[in-house]
């Protein structure tokens, strides 16, 4: 197995889906039409690059969702590899659903089928500017590699110093692991070419955020209603870019940067 399917959304749990949805659609974020497939309140919007679902219901949240085609019988595939679901819904009169959670407890979710329709709207980046990555905290970025490395094969970059972080791709979805202790939850990371157009846009709307977080030279942290963190920075933090060698076995890599060489033409 090489992939968990293609990525969904970024699911989380709102207790008021009106005042979020208001909250992403001011930072310029497009409502998508959503299809009928949940009976609880729900809402989704993008900025052509990353889906953010919002839901009005109890689960492990926020979670990372894929799409997967034929889900039963990859879930019996998965248990073979020796996955273990916290949630399994898999019959013929509901929408199909399995969750499970990551080495640091993070929560993913593997749908049947889409929840949304995509728009030709959302192709503009919001006021955060480009989104480069989803940036989840772990305790030891290997530890955590181990486990992505099978189902998001493919490293994008890596650095050692001052904390270690690793990127991956998960079938549509540049996946951070850090090590940094500045970050408490999966946040949001966008590279915001107009860093004054964007503070005083915040500060005239009256939003929740602070400057200079601590994360990875971010120059803001915005809070959503719901608890999401997006952090905004002039630059990509990781810098050039790196690749795993050959076969994209994190196993290849005990060292860490030592073992990744530059991607050609960088």
């Amino acid at each position: 197995m090489s992939t968990i399917g293609r990525f969904l959304e970024f699911s989380v749990r709102t207790p008021d889906i009106l005042d979020s949805l208001h909250f992403y659609k001011s930072l310029g974020f497009v409502e998508l039409e959503i299809g009928d497939v949940w009976s609880h309140k729900y809402a989704v919007v993008s900025d052509g690059e990353l889906n953010i679902g919002l839901h009005d219901r109890a689960f492990d949240a926020p979670a990372i969702a894929f799409m997967q085609h034929d889900l039963a019988k990859h879930a019996r595939s998965m248990t073979d590899h020796g996955f273990k679901f916290k949630t399994m819904r898999l019959d013929a009169d509901v929408f199909n659903e399995i969750g499970f959670s990551d080495r640091d407890g993070h929560a993913i979710l593997m749908l049947e089928a889409r929840t949304f329709h995509a728009s030709e709207e959302a192709e503009n980046d919001s006021i955060c500017g480009s989104w480069f990555e989803l940036t989840l905290p772990v305790k030891d970025a290997l530890r955590a590699a181990q486990f992505w490395a099978p189902i998001a094969p493919t490293l994008l970059e890596m650095r050692e110093e001052p904390t270690t972080h690793m990127r991956f791709e998960a079938d549509g979805i540049p996946l951070g692991l850090s090590e940094s202790i500045a970050v408490q939850a999966p946040s949001l990371c966008f590279k915001c070419p107009d860093r004054h157009g964007l503070m005083g846009f915040l500060e005239q709307r009256g939003m929740d955020f602070e400057k200079f977080p601590g994360f990875e030279g971010a120059f803001v942290a915005i809070k959503a209603p719901e608890g999401t963190t997006l952090y905004a920075f002039d630059e990509d933090f990781l810098g050039e870019k790196y690749e795993v060698d050959e076969t994209g076995d994190i196993r290849d890599f005990p060292g860490k940067k030592k073992s990744a060489k530059k991607k050609r033409g960088q």
